[in-house]
Order: structure tokens, then sequence, then C-alpha cells
């Protein structure tokens, strides 16, 4: 099953363009492309490969031209020749990993270079002292436990089906090349300062930095200092998604970024009722839940348009919130939310060992909370792979930090893998306080937490205010099967309809008399299931192929206009 992207897949260069808008180097080379790999037993890397890849997709998906599992007591190796192009070091040669999921180690020249763990997160790894002139080696060895073990895995699962998908392994995200100065500036961390006009830069590797503000193509502040005044800014939103362009110089080169000016914050409004503020106004976030899978390329995209097109889609539609379910994006996601004016709600990957299905599935339903410190109900017993968690936490937000568009941190989900949720409410407050937090979506409250946080498919929704904003943080998931669309021949869904006029008649109908209604009584932000198919999964508004838009186009239009406070 293709998409219409995955047809006409680049194989010598997928995924070319440059990966990291919020900072941009004017240095980078491409690795993407056809790689060689090798399955074994062994860590040591073989002796031959005779396998071609194309990266960065999975063995495991029908882009990669592999189509075969890594199993968890196996070993994937991987190996690229490449030059660098006469001139490309300026000093030093750093390699960049978008994601491997899920152990990597990387040498390069038959030198070891480092490892990473962690299967959503990105890594940057230094070749400076080991790039030869003319040819270099590049291996990777990597190993995937999946589900057998407590790593941050997300919905794969190596017996998939239902709500749990096919695993894959290895590189999944983009791998490049750049080169700096041998003093340079690593990053830089941007926060706009809505109430006092102003956006603070925090930079690291040097101070001595020039940064330039543009209104468009108009220079409007040009400084050394850390805090930039911005007088009668034009704010960030969904209705306005406004950027300021912003150029660094540092070290003798010149970094590109951008940001908004905009404030996310929890208040009361004229009825006294809590809600979900945006640039100090009460804001109704009116989302789906978004999975970032696809048929051909599962985690990856069978191409960054393919990502545009989804999110460019949803606004069309009238969304303003996507709620990135389970999964870190390549940076170009968020750029394209950050573009076209989409808010995210941005979950952290869960993990944890076998999950006891009373505690995720059954009695929250009865409207009892557990005490999520009890590591053995919640399948968090190793303590190496809880810290783990907190050190992806860690790497999550600061990787996102600069994005204007991210909106909510989530770091658990309906009881999977849940653990100490407060102490991770308090660790996201103190790593980002502009941000709010809902810190066990849908399910065990401990009492930390921005908003209440609700996932109903099968109950009456009935709004109850508090003193947090109430957001319906998961529901419908209404299901159609379209013929020739579909991933299998299985079904999942909550309610199912056999129409497109059917399921659109219960779709208007579930908003007209259940959600509209109770915004007035407290409702602030709603996440609807979902963006698309995923495998069994028939719950999307588009197919998993994004060849066919399920529900009329003009009914959720019109339904839209009215989801608002």
């Amino acid at each position: 099953m293709l998409t219409k992207y995955g047809e006409t897949l680049n194989r010598e260069n997928p995924l070319g363009e440059y990966p990291r808008p919020q900072f941009k180097r004017n240095s980078y080379i491409n690795l993407n492309g056809e790689w060689r790999c090798e399955f074994t037993k062994s860590a040591a890397l073989p002796e031959k490969f005779t396998k071609s890849i194309i990266v960065p997709f999975s063995p495991e998906t029908p882009l990669s031209g592999v189509n075969r599992m890594l199993m968890p007591d196996e070993f994937l190796h991987y190996q690229k020749e490449f030059e660098l192009p006469e001139n490309f070091n300026k000093g030093r040669v750093f390699i960049n990993f978008g994601a491997v999921d899920q152990i990597a180690t990387v040498y390069l020249n038959g030198e070891k270079i480092g490892s990473h763990t962690g299967g959503y997160t990105p890594f940057t790894l230094e070749l400076t002292d080991f790039i030869e002139q003319g040819s270099n080696v590049l291996n990777v060895t990597v190993v995937d436990y999946t589900d057998t073990k407590e790593y941050s895995r997300g919905k794969q699962k190596i017996k998939r089906g239902g709500v749990w998908y096919t695993p894959q392994s290895g590189i999944w995200q983009t791998v490049w090349l750049e080169s700096t100065p041998k003093e340079f500036l690593q990053k830089v961390k941007i926060t706009p300062d809505f109430d006092n006009e102003e956006v603070h830069f925090e930079f690291f590797g040097t101070d001595d930095v020039l940064t330039s503000v543009y209104d468009g193509d108009e220079l409007i502040a040009q400084t050394n200092e850390r805090n930039i005044k911005i007088p009668d800014f034009k704010p960030w939103s969904p209705e306005s998604p406004f950027l300021y362009k912003v150029k660094f110089s540092a070290c003798g080169e010149v970094i590109e970024s951008y940001f908004g000016m905009r404030k996310f914050s929890v208040g009361t409004d004229s009825s006294g009722i809590k809600r979900l503020f945006l640039n100090n106004k009460p804001y109704f976030h009116n989302g789906l839940l978004d999975q970032g899978y696809y048929p051909d390329g599962y985690l990856t995209p069978p191409s960054n348009k393919a990502m545009e097109d989804d999110i460019v889609k949803m606004k069309e539609l009238g969304f303003n919130m996507l709620r990135k379910h389970i999964k870190i994006e390549p940076l170009l996601w968020y750029h394209y939310c950050d573009v076209n004016g989409i808010l995210v709600w941005q979950d952290m990957v869960n993990g944890g060992g076998s999950y006891n299905m009373a505690v995720v599935g059954a009695i929250p339903f009865l409207g009892i909370n557990l005490n999520d410190s009890n590591y053995k109900v919640f399948s968090r017993t190793d303590r190496e792979e809880r810290d783990l968690y907190y050190s992806e936490l860690n790497d999550m937000v600061e990787h996102l930090y600069n994005c204007p568009c991210i909106a909510l941190w989530v770091p658990f989900n309906e009881g999977w893998g849940q653990f100490d949720s407060a102490k991770a409410y308090d660790m996201l407050k103190k790593l980002d306080p502009s941000r709010t937090v809902d810190s066990a979506s849908g399910w065990h409250d401990n009492g930390r937490s921005d908003v209440i946080s609700k996932h109903i498919y099968f109950t009456p929704i009935k709004v109850k205010t508090g003193e947090r904003p109430y957001v319906l943080s998961e529901f419908g998931g209404y299901s159609q099967k379209v013929d020739g669309h579909t991933f299998n021949n299985k079904l999942f869904g909550y309610k199912v309809y056999k129409t497109k006029d059917s399921l659109t008649r219960a779709y208007k109908k579930l908003f007209d008399k259940t959600i509209i209604p109770q915004i007035k009584d407290g409702l602030s932000a709603t996440v609807y299931t979902q963006v698309s198919d995923v495998e069994d999964e028939l719950n999307g508004i588009l197919t998993y192929d994004r060849k066919v838009v399920k529900i009329d186009e003009k009914t959720i239009k019109e339904i839209n206009k009215r989801v608002k406070l």
C-alpha cells in the first residue's frame, strides 16, 4: 500500500530538504539514500553487506526495499561511503541523526565515534578527528528491543494489532553532515516574553553573538544583547501565524532561525470558568489526534511534503490544533505547524513493561485514580529505564523548545508506563514554564496538572468544571472502511459506519448535540480521533494512504466555524 508520495519516491535523495529550519547553518550534506545493511547475531561489524536499504526508511517498511523485521536478539548493521567536498570542513565536522530506533553505535573508518540510546530523540556526534581525505566509511549498528524491555517504544509491538502497530527499527529520520568553525555557536534558546514586549535569547558555545531580527525583509533590531524589545509586535496565533526571522552572526558564520510572539497560559473567563488562554485571552483548542504513521514509511513520512499536506489539509478543514500522539516528529513537521498556524500538544513517547490492561484500560472508566508511584502496577520496575525516561523527556523539550506552535506537553498517556507523573509535571515546569502540561492524558490524575483531561469513547460526555480547564483529550474514533484504501481486512474503531453519508451524519450529530453545547459549560479543548487511519484503526478523517477524505469536507468546515468560545 503506497501513498502518492511513495509512488514517486526519490530513492537517491529522499527527504532531502534541510531538516532543521529552527537553526539553519549554511553547511549541509544529506546522507539519505541508498546504504548497505546486514542482519546478524553479533555486535561485531560484518565483513560483507549483502542488502541494499533506502535510508531513512526502517527495514520493516515497504519504502526501505528490505521488508525484514529486526528481532530483539539481532543486530542491524548499516554501511555508507561518502566523500567531503573540497572546502566543506571549516574546522569541525559533525554527523546528525534525526532518530535511530532504539540503541545505536556509530563508527567512522573502523573507529567507534559514539553511541545513543532512545529511539525518538536526535543526536549529534563529532567526526573531526576521524575524517579522512577521499573516501570515508560510516557504520551504524542498531539494537531494538521493541516491547520486550521498558525503553520508550510508542505504539510499536512485535505482535501488532488493534491500537498497536507494526514495529520498526534502525534509522528512521534524516542523517546529515555539517561543518562549523573550531569555536562555534552550538545552539540558541529563544523565549518570547509576550507581556513585556520582548524576546530573550540564551546562547550556548559562545556569548559573542550579533542578533538581527527581521519583520519580513525589514531589519527591526540588531544587537549583541540577549534581550530585545519589540514594541507593537505582531502576535502569533492560528488566525495570524506571523513569524519574525532572526539571524545569529557568530564565529564567522551566520545561522538563520525564527520565532513567534505568543503566550500560553491558564486563566478564568468572564463567566468564572477556567480556560486555556492564548495571548492572554480565552482560546478554544479544536484539534485532532495525529499519530504520524504512513502505510509505506510507517513512522517516516514518504516525503516532507506528505507531512506538510496533512497539516495544511487539517487547517483547511478548520482545525487549529494537532495532538502529536506518542511520537516525536522531524523538526520540519513542527516548522510546517509554525508557518501554517497549528497549535501542537506534544506527547512524550511511552515505554514500560507489559501493560496491565486493568490499569490502562478499565479502572479509569470507573473513576478510580491509582497512585502512579507503584512501579509494579504501572509496569515501570526498571530504575535505569525510568531514569532514561527523564533523560529523553529533557531531550524532547530541549529539541522542540524553539517551536512556536507547541502549546502543551503530555508526559504520559492512558497509564501506558505512567509513573511519578507529579514529578514529571514539576520537571516540565522547570524546563519550560512557558507552556501548559497535561500530566496524565485521560487516565490516572495524581493532582499535578494544568488541565482536567478525559478520554471518552463509550460513555456519555458530560463536562464538569473545576479548578482546572476541562479538556476532552480524546474522543470520537468513528470508523468507516473504504475498500482499496486499507492496510488489511481488519477493522478497529469505537463506532463503525458503512458509508460516508452515515459517518458524516454521526460526526455532525456528535458535535451538534454533545460537543458544541458544552463549550459554554466549560469544555475548553477537544481532540477528535483522528487525522488518518492507521493499520487496523479505520477511524481517520483521511484514509491511511491519504487519498480519500472520509467525512464530507463542507460539513466539517461548517462545524468547525462553531467550535470556539
